[in-house]
């Protein structure tokens, strides 16, 4: 990525997160030609990066949506993805969301239990209509991944076992108000290992396969996301040998594949940019204080995650500190012990590998506005979401102040 990030930090101020577009092209093409041997579906997982010209861009290239609320199905409805390219997923839906999905006619809802199944049979019968759904297997594989971003074993709460997956299948076969037309099945994110996406697979097409047996056949099997990036220096998944690995498993089944890859879209897409207050000793231990923070990008406090650093300056005075930002808590880092050199005021600092969950996942913590995201394609700038103002930020509690 080629980006003069002092140039964006001049026009549009610090900090702020830049997405190249041009990788994010690549990433889906990469992905979208693997599967190029059958019929396929790439629903890109909005809840990675769900700014909505990061969607649009997308959608442009044909891909679909995963989404986990209501709202991002708008998002996804909102940039012009079509109903039938959109997947409702997560494991707790209330019952408007249900209601809404149904009525604006996505794809499928994937349900994640019997209870929710029950709800979505009933709500379709309120509405008249019939339910495509898709059940989300857990498969009890360990994907090998950090345990926040597990999601495959039956320590998890997503998903339902193979023997309570076939009474749910049982039960849409036998109602009038419910469609299985797929199935679902997602491990983990970050997956950096091919066996346990292999072994998780297979046991989804063999009930495929059990369930046709008993005239209940399926048009689409969702293998779910969770393709890893290089954050550090991870060994990845080779998308051709991943893909492979899928159509084998698939064999004789005609039946459409569905991938939702986020991540793997956006992670490497984005950076984001602070710059440096000022540095601070404290006894031995030297800290290096940006304007950026725990709420801006929330990763490396959450799940101690590893990220790129580079100081854009050219001093080769290296030493070991702590990259911190001006929130009001001592999990406000970045990176712990880690090599920088020394630092002046305004000198920028580029955090790799943000373009997934970072801004999706910031806040407004100790009422600091979400910072500006910036689009960059063929060369060209563009601002995709302006930076929050106070005002902004107490919209919505200013009338009701007594």
């Amino acid at each position: 990525m080629s980006i003069n990030f002092k140039e964006l930090a001049n026009k549009y101020q610090t900090p702020y997160y830049v997405y190249d577009f041009d990788h994010i092209t690549k990433q889906y093409e990469e992905l979208k030609g693997a599967f190029r041997a059958r019929k396929s579906l790439v629903a890109y997982a909005v809840k990675a990066n769900s700014n909505l010209s990061v969607i649009k861009h997308l959608a442009s290239l044909g891909a679909g949506a995963d989404c986990v609320s209501i709202g991002e199905v708008k998002r996804a409805l909102k940039v012009g993805i079509a109903p039938y390219k959109i997947i409702f997923s997560g494991v707790g839906k209330i019952d408007e969301e249900i209601r809404q999905a149904l009525e604006l006619d996505i794809l499928m809802i994937n349900v994640e239990s019997d209870a929710e199944l029950n709800r979505v049979e009933l709500i379709a019968k309120e509405l008249g209509k019939v339910a495509r759904i898709s059940i989300r297997v857990n498969p009890n594989i360990d994907p090998q991944t950090h345990p926040y971003i597990s999601t495959g074993l039956h320590e998890n709460k997503f998903g339902v076992d193979i023997d309570t997956a076939k009474r749910m299948y049982i039960q849409c076969k036998n109602s009038q108000n419910l469609d299985p037309v797929g199935i679902h099945c997602h491990i983990g994110s970050q997956l950096t290992q091919l066996q346990p996406i292999i072994e998780s697979v297979k046991i989804i097409t063999d009930l495929v396969r059990n369930l046709k047996a008993i005239k209940i056949e399926l048009s689409f099997m969702d293998i779910g996301g969770g393709l890893g990036i290089v954050y550090k220096d991870e060994v990845l998944i080779d998308t051709k040998e991943y893909a492979q690995s899928v159509l084998d498993a698939m064999f004789k089944l005609d039946i459409t594949v569905i991938c939702e890859p986020g991540r793997f879209m956006v992670g490497n897409a984005g950076t984001f940019v602070t710059k440096v207050l000022y540095e601070k000793i404290n006894g031995n231990k030297r800290f290096v204080i940006v304007d950026g923070a725990m709420n801006d990008l929330i990763r490396p406090s959450l799940y101690n995650a590893y990220h790129r650093i580079e100081v854009l300056n050219d001093n080769q005075e290296f030493s070991d500190c702590n990259l911190v930002g001006p929130v009001c808590e001592s999990g406000d880092f970045f990176a712990k012990n880690v090599q920088l050199p020394k630092t002046q005021h305004n000198d920028l600092v580029a955090i790799y590998s943000a373009g997934a969950y970072g801004f999706t996942m910031a806040s407004n913590y100790n009422t600091r506005g979400r910072v500006a995201e910036i689009a960059y394609e063929k060369g060209i700038d563009r601002l995709i979401r302006k930076r929050e103002t106070f005002e902004d930020i107490i919209a919505l509690e200013e009338e009701f102040i007594k």
